[in-house]
This record gives structure tokens, sequence and C-alpha cells, in this order.
């Protein structure tokens, strides 16, 4: 949801932002009417009521034919109140509808553009040479690591099990993003992952990308797909204290996604699938400090990739790619050689106001209260494993075990093919 003062007083910078997106930006001028509309609607509203009180105190006092006249008098000036009442709900109800279709105002600086618009920000590491390359899922398959046939007899299509050292892998990755969550000052959480529909729609899941979240009908709650929508929930409906600095969140959760329009898209392995684990780093901010907090989240998130020794690159994700609650987004996305090219592993986006002033979240100022700034960020998800068995493989299908894995993986520093 937009800043209303905002839009009133810089209506062009979110058309820009709506144009830069690819969306509509009419819908601004349509919410700007809605809104003078509304705000006159109820100016009339409360006018009528407030005369209809004063018609009633007056006809406490009257007597005789007088009396007779106003009560006359009062059973229309009622019926003008109901008919004003009526229209206010109107107005209020289009200009509701319409403040939840603009995404939010996108940050100076992003790229306009779709899926193929994002700028480059930097790459880091050297991809492997690698004389024979195999892909991740003979790689998991060879070390009893990842059973794909067994996933889809029990679950469908773009399911899976995680086996042996596949699992210890998985765990021993999130341990190590939550580890390094614990040291930035992040608060480790387990969070929910059915959520209600106003949390689920508070964070802006139910646009445009409704079609990817899975919805149980009977009990009216939604499947998350990253724990970012649990943790925005969090504090729901509340006042923060920021004085001392943003409140910061690490949740772990499994996630929950339909791949909706995805038909035929990264269907080997477990690039693409519909459930998985992921630690995501939630933070709560003055607005004002958000811009650095998002910076912030995209040093640990490199920090993640240089501790599992992963060759990757940062992009400025597109305008149109951003999803309608972030401002900017910046994407972290490993090497992947079976493919020779890169694949997303992290993302974070700063959020701005947008998702607060849905879900009702505020902080306390000395001249009052204001929405806060929420931000978010992948920190390791299972979709690591798929670089991390490619970039480490060794030509007779053995696959290095990074340094800082090695703990949760009883200190082996190779995983080794079955027999």
């Amino acid at each position: 949801m937009l800043d209303l003062r905002q839009l009133r007083d810089d209506p062009e910078r979110v058309r820009a932002s709506q144009r830069a997106r690819g969306e509509r930006p009419d819908v601004v001028d349509e919410l700007i009417a809605a809104d003078e509309l509304r705000r006159s609607a109820l100016a009339d509203f409360e006018r009528l009521r407030a005369e209809q009180k004063a018609t009633g105190k007056a006809i406490g006092q009257a007597r005789g034919e007088e009396r007779e006249g106003m009560l006359a008098a009062a059973k229309d000036l009622a019926a003008a109140v109901k008919s004003a009442e009526a229209a206010a709900g109107a107005a209020q109800e289009t200009f509701d509808r319409l403040a939840l279709e603009p995404s939010n105002v996108i940050e100076e600086g992003v790229p306009a553009g779709g899926e193929e618009d994002y700028v480059v920000l930097r790459e880091v590491g050297k991809p492997p040479d690698l004389d024979t390359v195999r892909d991740h899922l003979e790689l998991g398959e060879g070390l009893g690591a990842i059973d794909v046939p067994r996933g889809a007899k029990v679950s469908g299509s773009r399911f899976y099990f995680l086996t042996g050292p596949g699992a210890r892998l998985e765990l021993a990755l999130l341990n190590l993003a939550v580890g390094k969550a614990v040291e930035a000052g992040f608060v480790p959480m387990i969070t929910p992952t059915l959520v209600r529909p106003e949390i689920m729609g508070g964070t802006g899941f139910l646009g445009a990308h409704a079609a990817e979240v899975y919805h149980l009908e009977t009990d009216d709650l939604y499947l998350v797909g990253t724990s970012e929508v649990p943790l925005a929930g969090y504090h729901a409906d509340e006042i923060l204290d920021l004085s001392r600095g943003p409140l910061r969140y690490a949740g772990w959760s499994a996630c929950y996604r339909r791949e909706a329009g995805s038909y035929g898209k990264d269907t080997r392995g477990i690039i693409r699938v519909h459930q998985f684990q992921k630690v995501e780093m939630f933070a709560y901010t003055r607005e004002a400090d958000s811009y650095a907090e998002h910076r912030r989240m995209l040093e640990l998130q490199e920090e993640m990739l240089a501790a599992v020794e992963l060759p990757y690159r940062v992009i400025d994700t597109a305008a149109g790619e951003l999803g309608s609650s972030a401002a900017r987004k910046f994407d972290c996305e490993a090497w992947l050689p079976s493919q020779q090219r890169y694949l997303e592993v992290t993302s974070t986006s700063n959020c701005t106001t947008f998702q607060a002033r849905r879900l009702g979240i505020r902080e306390r100022t000395e001249s009052g209260t204001r929405p806060v700034a929420t931000l978010n960020g992948t920190l390791a998800t299972t979709r690591w494993i798929v670089a991390l068995l490619e970039n480490h493989q060794r030509p007779d299908g053995s696959v290095h075990v990074p340094q800082a894995l090695r703990p949760g993986l009883g200190g082996v520093p190779v995983l080794e093919p079955v027999a």
C-alpha cells in the first residue's frame, strides 16, 4: 500500500514507477480521483450527521407545531444521512480496491524492464575448470544424496527425498546460515508455515503471484513460500520501539510453491520444486535506515557464498521482476556448470513501508507514529545444494566439502559415491 501523501504530492513519480514495472500508470489517476471522492463523500456524511445531531437536540427543546415541523424535517434529514453514509461507504470500497493495485514505488536507479533487463553489479570467484561435468542430480544419485523417483512416487512431480549425505548437507548449510545470522544480531525463529489470508495478502503475495500460493480452502489458510510472510505478520497491528536500532529475525521454515506457469522449466533434479527449506533474514527498520540495512543483508549473503566457496554474481533486478512489495531487489546467482549459466540462490528486497502499511506496523516517534520499513533476504536454501554439488565435483563423482560445512557432516572433507 502506497503513502497517500506521496501519491498526492508527487503522482508522476508513482506513474513512472508503474511504467518501469510494465504496469498500469492510469491507476494512479484513478486512485487520486477515488481518494478525492472518498474524502468529499465522508465530509458530506459528517456534515449531515452533525446537522442531524443538532436537530435532535433542538427537537428535545421544541413544543407544539414547531416540534411537529422539526420532526418532519428530521425524518428527511435521516434519509439524507443514510444516503450519504451509503455513498461514503461505496466511495471507501472503491478506494480500498484501487489502493491495493499499485506496486511499491521503486528506488531511484532501479533498471526498468523485465526478466532480461537486470544489471550485473559484480562477479566474484572463478567457475571451476571441469573436463567432464555431471549435473547435480547425477552427482546426488551417485552419492546416495537425492532420490527424485521416490519423491514423485510419494508426492508427485517436483518432489524429492534428500537422503543420507544430502539430508546432512542441507542441515549443515542451514545451520551455518543460522549461525551467520545470529552473529549478525538476528534472532533465530522457527516460523509457522500456514498463515491467515490477511497476513498473506498484507505481504503482497496475493496479487500478481497468487497462482504460486497453495490455499487450503477448508481452513482458509495459505502455505507460505517463504518465512518472510509469517515474520512480516509477527508484529502486525503493533507499535514498535526502534530507538535501539532495527528488529532483526532469521526464520527457518519449510516453503511451498506451486510453480504455476513453469511447465517444462528446470524439471530435472531439485532446481525448481514444490517444497524446500530456507533460512530467511527479516528486519523492521526506520525507512531512512532501510537502504543501509538492505546493503548489510546483501553483504551477509555474499559472506555465506564465500564461506561455501561458490562463484557467483550480484545483479540489480529490473523493476518488472521485483514483485509488488519490493522497491529494490538484489539477487546473488551461483554459477551452474552443467548449464553454463548463473542460477539465482539468494535475493534481498527492501519493501520500504509498503508491507507495514498493509499490516498496520508502526513505530512511535516524538511527533506520533509512522509506518516502519521491512526488508527480507535469503541466507540459505535447498537450491544451494545444486550449486554446491556441481561446483565442487571431482572427476570420480565425489564432491569436495567446503571447510565451513564440514562440522555438520561429521568432519568429512569429501563426499564419496556409494558402492
